[in-house]
């Protein structure tokens, strides 16, 4: 325990870092999938968070098993992932825009439009696969 603290304290977790990116792209890919399958998938947009999971979890792996993946596999595919949650945040917004009343009936097109906070934990899993890009490994 003292040493995985040290490890923290001394900015060298980027196997764990990368493991839980891959864990967490895991986990939000079929999250999102449970969501937009019960959307019916109605805009080809929707698989690309589903697709970017599964990449997400291999360059995490890989991350943690090779330095070199760290520094090249893992940063494209979590700014990949990332950039599409940002996507999904914008089309999200859109989407309660469309819905009747859009914003002016913000209250209830949020909790029964498309979600508005989801992708946003996509970027978030992206964000950490950036940062654990740039960490140093563990001794």
């Amino acid at each position: 325990m003292t040493r995985l603290l040290d490890n923290v304290r001394n900015g060298r977790f980027q196997r764990s870092l990368a493991l839980v990116t891959a864990g967490g792209s895991v986990v939000t890919a079929a999250e999102i999938y449970l969501e937009h399958d019960r959307a019916g998938f109605g805009n080809r947009m929707m698989w690309w968070p589903v697709v970017l999971g599964p990449v997400g979890a291999v360059a995490g792996v890989a991350g943690a098993c090779s330095e070199r993946a760290a520094h090249t596999l893992l940063p494209v595919a979590s700014a990949a992932i990332a950039a599409n949650g940002l996507q999904g945040t914008y089309l999200h917004v859109r989407g309660i825009a469309h819905k009747p009343g859009g914003w002016a009936m913000a209250r209830y097109n949020i909790e029964m439009g498309p979600p508005l906070f989801a992708p946003l934990l996509m970027s978030m899993v992206g964000g950490m696969g950036l940062v654990a890009a740039v960490l140093r490994r563990e001794a």
